[in-house]
């Protein structure tokens, strides 16, 4: 009996580890697959756009996106996606055609918000394709993209471009405003005949975050005082958006998704950066403790 036993346990020792044998040579095979399309390989940036249908029309959302391709082969190709905070792993497979090239990539599936893309690269210069969500129920199923190739470097000189204006509409204060018409003399009425509408008034940047560089000027508390709190926000995150930070928050992307200079390549930067920047984000942060914002009418 005792014979028999240790007869069965050898066959069941010498099968797992052919098996293991087995899968180690399979891994190997992977391993060593040869490479293909390396031009391809780097970050694809662009916008990524979704479409949400209201009774009064429809609402488009813009958050910047980067497809970054790691590794081709005939049986797999892996990357990541890097966009709004999040930073996941793709893979999946690639068909040729002509002179387009066509891409499967799937995200892990381990989180809610986890899809698949689909997409061509047309003549290694254009890359167009859709994103759909795994989970059929999403306010937001699919998003579209259309990217070019960048190349990401950081540069401490790179300044917010100087056209236009910086308005934080994602967090406007509502302040109820009378209703007044031409020649209606308001001031001859009871309150109760006074009618309001509301009114969205929004912070806006002064010039001051297009003229001082957070990362290469060593910040002084005179060169703080007299800044508004969204001033001093956008200069701590200036810092980040060199270095290639992807945002999670609406408030930070709606002022540098639009940069062209700005690539989102990493969910963690902090220990990339320089002695002065960490030095002046800690001056930022205690400015923007007390620092106050003023409200002004401004559409859209």
């Amino acid at each position: 009996m005792k014979k028999l036993f240790c007869l069965l346990l050898a066959f069941i020792l010498f099968s797992c580890n052919q098996k293991e044998k087995i899968t180690k040579e399979k891994l190997s095979e992977k391993t060593h697959e040869t490479e293909l399309m390396s031009e391809l390989y780097g970050s694809w940036v662009g916008d990524f756009v979704s479409e949400n249908q209201h009774d009064d029309g429809q609402e488009m959302h813009v958050n910047k996106i980067n497809i970054s391709i790691k590794k081709i082969t005939n049986s797999e190709v892996t990357g990541r996606c890097i966009v709004a905070g999040n930073n996941r792993p793709l893979t999946g497979r690639m068909t040729k055609k002509g002179n387009s090239v066509h891409f499967v990539l799937h995200e892990p599936g381990d989180d809610k918000n986890d899809g698949v893309f689909e997409f061509e690269i047309k003549n290694d210069t254009l890359l167009v394709g859709t994103w759909t969500a795994n989970n059929p129920k999403k306010a937001v199923r699919i998003r579209s993209f259309s990217l070019t190739k960048k190349d990401f470097r950081y540069n401490p000189y790179v300044m917010l471009p100087s056209e236009g204006m910086y308005v934080d509409y994602q967090n406007p204060k509502v302040e109820k405003v009378a209703i007044v018409d031409e020649g209606d003399e308001s001031e001859n009425k009871d309150e109760s005949e006074i009618e309001y509408e509301n009114s969205s008034l929004y912070r806006i940047a002064s010039e001051s975050i297009m003229t001082i560089n957070s990362s290469t000027q060593k910040l002084t508390e005179s060169d703080l005082k007299n800044l508004k709190k969204i001033d001093l926000e956008i200069l701590r995150n200036t810092i980040f958006a060199r270095h290639g930070l992807t945002f999670k928050t609406k408030t930070v992307r709606q002022f540098f998704d639009q940069v062209e200079w700005y690539i989102p390549v990493s969910s963690d930067v902090y220990s990339q950066l320089t002695k002065i920047e960490k030095e002046n984000i800690v001056i930022l942060k205690r400015f923007e403790k007390y620092a106050e914002d003023n409200y002004d009418s401004f559409g859209r």
